[in-house]
């Protein structure tokens, strides 16, 4: 009888742990998927093609493409447009092998570049590997913007009010990265799909300003295609810089995942199928800007363009400045495109790692922190030119040219010699060339411009 009672008490206790288990278990499922709904990746996944479509437009054709004249300049004829065509079957394939990978695990989504890195690499390997060069791009596309709206702004000012008192380019900035403090505190992507559609309309906009206008100044007289560097390593440095310059030019990678994990999915309908829908009208709009302003710019004004293809057209004055408008409207949108990866990643270390609460004012402290940071670095070293080379090589071509390549042979494992083993190798190779080359470029550029430079000027 005491044995029967000592039994029956085991198993109570037994079940009582088991409940109890459950009970915790499920504690955690709630937690979690409360925090999973607060963080701005996956708080929201009813997207459509449409969005994912100007998401990438606005992620993509940003200041960069108003280098691209200034990079063919560097290149030269040959290969330049060589080097722009590979950058756009290139990165058109990386991006395919991106939306793929999405959900290549059934039943499992991966959100976030990171965790596909860690999928490929292993838990702790992937994040070493993924999230420095993510940060570096996201965070270094957000000073640049910082840069390139001041930047804007001032030629705004000064074409539309020539008599007007000459203004610092960090009071441009400011005002620049007053929008942001505003903007910044929309949750998620979905949020700022009115922004992004705007950014991504401005982009074609002053792309097409760009090239029009380059044609209606015509061709300049005496004009040149030879290097403008008087010395051969003056012109390996300028060509050092270009490729920087291209590769910044096509950045979206960075972003890609976190966009299509704003898109529903089932197993009958997965999310790849209007994600690569949007993918491919992004990429259209994308060729229709970068090939006219690259080739036109460059054949119109030669080895004397500018860094900025919009500085080097004065008249008319009324377009010029419209065109720089569009694209402080553009690279509105475009830092909050690369600013919410960068949200994401802090408002997860501050809640599942240090173990804050989920509330608005942890989110408006940490966002108005990040975009003063940006801010203050921007205004500090405000070096358009030698910014773009330096951060397209050292940070773009790894997460956009190779990256994605390394990590499909890491989890598909194609047939040694494949077409697919191949393609995945040949990317690789360009993309390792392209980030060894360039920051050499962008970091001499930045050094010979900062010789001049007064800083807060």
């Amino acid at each position: 009888m005491g044995t029967q009672d000592t039994d029956d008490m085991k198993s109570s206790v037994h079940l009582k742990d088991q409940d109890d288990e459950s009970y915790n278990d499920d504690k955690r499922r709630a937690e979690q998927k409360a925090i999973d709904d607060w963080l701005p990746i996956t708080s929201s996944r009813n997207a459509k093609w449409y969005y994912a479509a100007f998401h990438n437009v606005t992620a993509m054709v940003g200041a960069g493409v108003l280098s691209l004249p200034y990079a063919m300049s560097n290149l030269g004829w040959g290969p330049g447009v060589v080097i722009l065509i590979l950058s756009w079957v290139i990165t058109l394939y990386t991006l395919w092998q991106m939306v793929q990978m999405h959900e290549m695990v059934p039943g499992k989504r991966f959100d976030r570049y990171h965790e596909l890195g860690q999928e490929a690499f292993g838990e702790k390997l992937g994040l070493y590997i993924v999230v420095p060069q993510q940060l570096i791009c996201e965070v270094g596309v957000n000073i640049v913007y910082m840069v390139t709206g001041g930047k804007s702004l001032k030629k705004f000012h000064e074409t539309v009010c020539e008599d007007c008192e000459k203004i610092k380019t960090s009071y441009f900035i400011m005002i620049f990265a007053s929008v942001h403090f505003i903007l910044s505190h929309l949750p998620n992507f979905n949020s700022i799909s009115g922004v992004s559609l705007a950014a991504a309309v401005m982009s074609l906009t002053y792309s097409t300003i760009a090239w029009t206008a380059s044609i209606n100044k015509g061709m300049q007289q005496n004009v040149q295609y030879g290097y403008k560097g008087t010395t051969p390593t003056q012109t390996t440095f300028n060509f050092l810089t270009a490729l920087g310059d291209v590769a910044f030019a096509y950045a979206g990678h960075n972003v890609v995942l976190e966009i299509q994990a704003t898109i529903p999915s089932t197993p009958e309908k997965p999310s790849k199928g209007p994600m690569w829908k949007g993918v491919v009208v992004a990429y259209i709009v994308v060729a229709l800007c970068y090939f006219p302003v690259a080739l036109i710019g460059y054949y119109m004004f030669g080895n004397e363009v500018a860094d900025n293809i919009l500085i080097s057209l004065e008249k008319p004055k009324w377009l010029i400045a419209a065109a720089n408008m569009f694209v402080v409207i553009h690279v509105i949108g475009s830092y909050q495109i690369y600013a919410i990866p960068v949200f994401d990643m802090i408002e997860t270390l501050l809640v599942k790692k240090l173990r804050f609460k989920p509330t608005w004012y942890l989110r408006f402290i940490s966002r108005n922190i990040y975009v003063a940071l940006t801010m203050f670095v921007g205004i500090t070293f405000p070096f358009f030119g030698g910014l773009l080379g330096f951060f397209g090589g050292f940070a773009f071509a790894p997460t956009t040219y190779f990256l994605p390549c390394i990590m499909w042979l890491a989890i598909y494992k194609p047939k040694k010699f494949s077409l697919s083993w191949c393609t995945n190798w040949i990317c690789i190779f360009f993309g390792l060339c392209l980030m060894i080359l360039s920051p050499i470029g962008g970091l001499q550029n930045i050094i010979k411009q900062a010789k001049n430079y007064k800083f807060y000027n």
